[in-house]
Formats: structure tokens, sequence, C-alpha cells
């Protein structure tokens, strides 16, 4: 395996504040998605680090929302996988119910 691909696999985002943000291949790949390409990495630590709920799924994975006030106060759901770190999915969440 090449190291651009090795180094690819363990890619990780740096948010505003400079803290490194563990994400998985399928984050990875829908960021491009155009609903999904204006989610800004603040947002998503916001949602981390001050959820307003949070669930813990069947398999481990951890969802938090937030409300985003720049984004017209709209729900913003962060899936983390068990070990509490590693980003799987960030999406607003038109379905949430506060």
């Amino acid at each position: 395996m090449s190291e651009f691909l090795r180094a690819t696999r363990c890619m990780q985002l740096v948010t505003a504040n400079w803290t490194a943000m563990k994400v998985t291949k399928y984050f990875e790949a829908t960021r491009s998605r155009p609903d999904r390409a204006q989610i800004r990495d603040e947002w998503i630590q916001q949602v981390i680090e001050f959820p307003d709920r949070k669930l813990i799924q069947q398999d481990g994975r951890i969802r938090r929302w937030a409300a985003i006030r720049e984004a017209d106060n709209r729900y913003l759901r962060v899936v983390l996988l068990s070990d509490r770190e590693t980003i799987h999915n960030a999406f607003f969440d038109r379905g949430y119910k506060p």
C-alpha cells in the first residue's frame, strides 16, 4: 500500500480551534455531499462537547444533538463510534424533536 493511501486512511480533520477530530472513511465520503458540505467542523465539535441530548445506540454508537444558531437553530446530529471520539456521521436532523 502506498504511503499516500496509508496517510489518507489515518486522516484527521482539524477544527478552527486546532483540535484534531478522528473520523471514519464513511464520514469522509459523506462530507462531499452538497447537504453535508455546509456543516462546519466547529459545529461538529460544539455538538460533541455541549450536546443538548445524548443517546447510546444498541451497537454502542453515541448520538448527540445540539441546535446550531448560525444554521437557523437547526439541530445537528453527530454520531460517534463507541470509542466516544471517532466521528462516523454528522447531519442536520429534520426529524429531531427537542
